[in-house]
């Protein structure tokens, strides 16, 4: 096994970790509700067992950027732009500076400069990963292995856009925690996806 496969390991990790943390959140947690509650609210100032799903919360966010810095050398031996790998260092990074520093305010709410920092940086992201989604689908869709892979690409770029759009309408709705865990889990299918492949690949 060699690094890019060990980084490889740890963008399929990232997801994981991801989602088991809010279902955890809605198991151990009485009052949190996946229909109504968003996921960030696990680690608000002041939420119960906070520590537990903050450190998880880093922990995914910091293998999905261990896996990010490989990803330009584990696509065709690094050859081809980097913009794409860039712009998803990027977006990982900002995920682990959310995940640390910006937690929402209490009762997952955006009243201090820090909240709302959380909520800009979190939405920066997510459009930045969707914008190397495209850049990506160009990289790799004459690459042998690659090909389909840069379908899904192409495709995971249009649907997460239209999540982000819908989870949008409904934010701070009843319904606002089962929207944005439509929207979330498919970056997470995205990044498992990706990171399966650079494992094959390589």
């Amino acid at each position: 096994m060699n690094i890019l496969q060990i980084l490889a390991i740890c963008g399929m990790l990232a997801p994981i970790i991801y989602t088991v943390m809010w279902i955890l959140g809605g198991i151990m947690l009485d009052e949190y509700s996946h229909i109504r509650d968003d996921v960030s609210s696990l680690y608000a100032v002041g939420a119960p067992k906070r520590w537990l799903f903050q450190i998880l919360m880093i922990l995914s966010s910091v293998l999905l950027l261990a896996f990010s810095i490989g990803l330009h050398w584990g696509i065709n031996n690094g050859e081809g732009s980097i913009i794409g790998p860039i712009l998803f260092i990027i977006s990982a990074f900002l995920g682990v500076i959310v995940a640390s520093f910006f937690p929402l305010d209490e009762g997952g709410e955006l009243v201090t400069l820090r909240g709302k920092m959380h909520l800009i940086l979190i939405v920066l992201s997510g459009i930045i990963c969707i914008a190397s989604m495209v850049i990506l689908w160009l990289l790799t869709k004459s690459l042998e292995g690659w090909i389909g892979f840069a379908w899904f690409s192409f495709a995971s770029a249009i649907v997460a856009l239209i999540l982000v759009a819908i989870s949008g309408i409904f934010a701070g709705g009843e319904h606002m925690g089962l929207v944005e865990r439509f929207m979330v889990s498919y970056y997470q299918i995205y990044y498992f996806v990706i990171s399966l492949m650079m494992f094959i690949n390589n």
